[in-house]
């Protein structure tokens, strides 16, 4: 196994949990943005109040999107598995 390999197998891999991440992370991003903007118009201090939105948010995104999260995920790890006999090589 080459270096030039390795490092694509880690380039890949960081990519697709970037893909995977990305909705979720958005989500919990903008939510966040949109709870914080409330608290400050509205002078409400509350650490929590912003945990429920996200929670449910980022749960309607992974209802969404689950499926093709889970689908890149499998593509990707049978691309490597089948890829191991020729590395070995």
């Amino acid at each position: 196994m080459s270096p030039e390999q390795v490092v694509s197998i880690g380039s890949e891999a960081m990519q697709v949990t970037l893909m995977v991440a990305a909705p979720i992370l958005a989500t919990a991003l903008l939510i966040g943005l949109v709870v914080s903007i409330f608290q400050a118009a509205t002078q409400i201090n509350e650490q929590t109040l912003s945990f429920i939105p996200k929670l449910v948010g980022v749960m309607a995104v992974m209802l969404l999107a689950g499926h093709w999260m889970l689908m890149t995920l499998v593509d990707y790890m049978h691309r490597v598995f089948t890829a191991i006999p020729q590395m070995v090589n």
